[in-house]
């Protein structure tokens, strides 16, 4: 006797009600296990076959035997996991917290491997010698989903030469200016950006066996930014310039004083060690701007304290990276749309903060 058949001589002994509940759970249950298994009863009482039923999508064709087995010899009970008899999981919160340190703070090589990163099948064997349990590679990639580690790309960085204490002190230092700055004074993150005519590449969804291309100019062409980021309100002020030198900074600190902030009486600028913010040509324009310009040095290769990284980083992901723009002046106008709408976003989100 075929499959569907003997599932179908069990379902006519089944009672409307109990006949009834299975098709509700089909529909209605939030168990996506226990709804699927349902499916596959309901699909083969109207007559379709194991081979059809893998091909709908609702289970392999020895799962849709192991169900239609159960459901037969055991009724409507062998609908619910079978699983739940197995005993305590393997990957318990002892073993979670040990994957979260290895994957966290170190790498294949400090385990004897030669691969300078984590596989799968790495992590269960260096996780099996250290807690002394083995799961499969299905546990572990439902391990990995649940602590939401993820496959990414890292961030290529370079050290502060400076010892810890100082480079510490030095954050330290700018973060309580920020805080303490009278209300008559203007803290402002500032720094440079480039903007290249030819995309930067990254990621993006495609289908699967295609690749998507993005078409180059051939010959590239370049513009320059200079953008300050108030610490206090989020406002973002930016120039721009064909070149990036001490006239592109000192273009900025003349705007900051003379346009965007003419009544502070003191503008404190954060940013990094960048050449042209300190040559000879910028101190004599701070000289000319009679002191109300003062300038803080982040300590040298540390741009995650300098906020208005963030704003560039996101600049390059929604507007120059792998974009169709045929010429600079095309560019230049999505770049500056996306730093107006940005500007009044940052603004927006600081008074919440604020408020909160």
């Amino acid at each position: 006797m075929k499959v569907h058949e003997r599932v179908l001589d069990f379902w006519k002994s089944l009672s409307r009600p109990e006949r009834r509940m299975v098709r509700n759970r089909a529909k209605y249950c939030v168990d996506g296990g226990l709804r699927n298994r349902c499916k596959i009863v309901l699909s083969l009482v109207a007559g379709n076959g194991a081979r059809a039923i893998a091909e709908l999508g609702l289970g392999s064709i020895s799962q849709v035997y192991r169900v239609a087995d159960r459901f037969v010899e055991q009724g409507l009970p062998s609908l619910a996991d079978q699983r739940e008899d197995n005993g305590e999981t393997k990957a318990d919160e002892w073993y979670q917290a040990v994957l979260l340190e290895v994957v966290g703070q170190s790498s294949p090589r400090r385990h004897g491997y030669r691969r300078p990163t984590w596989t799968q099948e790495l992590l269960i064997l260096v996780l099996e010698k250290k807690t002394g349990v083995r799961i499969s590679l299905t546990t572990m990639s439902r391990v990995l989903k649940q602590l939401k580690i993820r496959l990414a790309r890292p961030k290529p960085i370079v050290g502060c030469p400076w010892k810890k204490l100082r480079r510490i002190r030095r954050i330290k230092a700018l973060e309580r200016l920020v805080e303490s700055v009278p209300a008559n004074e203007v803290v402002v993150y500032a720094d440079e950006v480039d903007i290249h005519l030819n995309p930067k590449i990254g990621p993006d969804w495609m289908l699967c066996g295609t690749q998507k291309t993005v078409l180059t100019p051939g010959k590239n062409d370049k513009r320059y930014l200079a953008g300050a980021l108030n610490a206090r309100t989020g406002r973002l002020t930016w120039v721009e310039a064909d070149r990036k030198n001490s006239d592109l900074f000192i273009r900025q600190l003349w705007q900051l004083a003379t346009r965007d902030y003419p009544k502070a009486r003191c503008i404190h600028i954060i940013l990094d060690n960048y050449k042209i913010h300190s040559s000879q040509r910028t101190a004599l324009a701070l000289g000319a701007l009679g002191g109300r310009v003062k300038l803080h040095f982040l300590p040298p290769y540390c741009p995650d304290h300098n906020r208005i990284e963030r704003t560039w980083r996101d600049l390059h992901d929604n507007v120059t990276r792998n974009h169709t723009c045929r010429s600079m002046k095309q560019l230049m106008s999505e770049v500056r749309y996306y730093l107006v709408e940005r500007d009044q976003e940052l603004q927006r989100n600081y008074k919440e903060a604020q408020a909160a």
